[in-house]
């Protein structure tokens, strides 16, 4: 009954139009700032959060996001990945394993030369697999067969060099090379261009893309051995955890491999990304923490305006937890009407970033390019109950001083 009570009165002190103007604009000022810190919460975090999704798409999706390693090749290697989907706690992780050669190699045209990081693949065992081959023009990569000495290019690495589809280039591998009186001596072969791909991303001017058999071949390497296996994930983010879990399969049917991840080559990357969301994070969070700074200073105003109400509520047996629980519900009430604006408006803003952009004539990204957005409900609770907490805590000061009103020293001289 006491609870209800401090409700009914903090709901009608809430209602009630304030005699301080000065009180109403901070409590005004309050509650905006709380529903704009919501919504960029809830825009920008989305923003980030698709940002981060299409940079794993685009590089994640073109480059290895788990290796497995086995010095002296796999006898069977087929078998090993049949055992493999068969573990409980990897079958949902992993959505297919295929061989794969990795070498460092040198592209030189008749017009430049670049580096690149190049991978011999099976194409019909990537199918399905690789978004790489779905970024590819002309269906380039039904063009690498074995003894073809087919190359597919990123489309930077293909303007670098000046290249198009048809034109040789030789590759010089750092892997198999000879020694001779004159020094090491690279081995290198003429390939031709069957075609380009293009992820957006800066995959597209350090990875090339050859037949399996090819690159074994161009590395001075067995074309038939398979001692690379490249693990494709549900989630690339995961590599860490699983990476030891697929080390320990191969171990229990006594197979000694090792294991290297995408955290090798593009983890920094990934790293900066995740420092800038979580800064923006922070930054934008102090919005709602200076919007909850504002609920006291409006809920202090009120205590020293209602101090005679409270001085003649406590006479008449309102407790010390009741007369809080009064301001806390005022306070509490300030803050809902912002957090509600701002989520509703941060979700349907971030639901429709793209048209009102768009709308406005405004491209952030360049020209025909939309912005990812990405909404996260497990974001957005966590932005709702932050800022619940945030001014939940905001209104015990005020609610204390409340509290320890003296009906004596209150009503003296009224």
């Amino acid at each position: 009954m006491n609870f209800r009570f401090s409700l009914y009165v903090g709901f009608r002190y809430w209602r009630s139009r304030k005699a301080n103007a000065f009180a109403s604009f901070i409590t005004f000022f309050a509650v905006t700032g709380i529903f704009l810190g919501v919504c960029a919460l809830i825009v920008v975090s989305s923003v980030m959060n698709g940002l981060e999704g299409q940079l794993k798409n685009r590089i994640l999706g073109a480059v290895p996001q788990l290796t497995i390693l086995h010095e002296s090749g796999f006898e069977d290697w087929q078998q090993q990945i049949r055992l493999l989907h068969q573990e409980k706690d990897l079958k949902s992780e992993i959505l297919g394993v295929v061989p794969s050669a990795t070498t460092q190699g040198m592209l030189q045209s008749a017009a430049n030369i670049a580096a690149a990081q190049v991978f011999g693949v099976y194409p019909e065992l990537e199918q399905g697999l690789s978004p790489i081959i779905s970024h590819t023009y002309s269906n380039a990569f039904d063009e690498l067969t074995a003894d073809s000495y087919a190359i597919v290019l990123g489309s930077e690495l293909a303007r670098k060099l000046n290249v198009r589809v048809g034109d040789k280039i030789r590759l010089l591998s750092g892997d198999g090379v000879v020694y001779s009186p004159f020094g090491p001596v690279p081995s290198q072969r003429k390939f031709v261009v069957a075609g380009v791909f293009e992820m957006g991303s800066q995959v597209d001017g350090t990875v090339a893309y050859v037949h399996y058999q090819d690159a074994r071949k161009l590395m001075r390497q067995s074309p038939e051995e398979i001692s690379e296996l490249r693990v494709y994930l549900d989630d690339p983010f995961k590599a860490a955890q699983i990476g030891p879990k697929v080390i320990e399969n191969f171990n229990q049917h006594g197979i000694k491999v090792t294991a290297r991840d995408w955290r090798d080559d593009f983890g920094h990357l990934f790293a900066a990304v995740k420092m800038e969301k979580n800064m923006m994070s922070l930054m934008l969070s102090l919005i709602v923490a200076v919007a909850a700074f504002n609920i006291v200073s409006a809920l202090v105003m009120m205590v020293v305006d209602k101090t005679t109400d409270v001085a003649v509520l406590k006479t008449q047996g309102l407790t010390t937890t009741s007369v809080m629980n009064i301001f806390i519900v005022q306070g509490s009430l300030n803050a809902l009407l912002g957090l509600s604006f701002g989520t509703i408006f941060g979700v349907i803003l971030t639901l429709n970033l793209n048209s009102i952009l768009n709308t406005l004539g405004v491209s952030i990204l360049g020209a025909g390019q939309i912005l990812p957005v990405q909404l996260s409900i497990s974001q957005l609770v966590i932005i709702v109950v932050g800022t619940l907490l945030i001014t939940l805590i905001a209104t015990i000061y005020p609610a204390l001083r409340a509290a320890k009103v003296q009906p004596a020293t209150a009503l003296r001289y009224e």
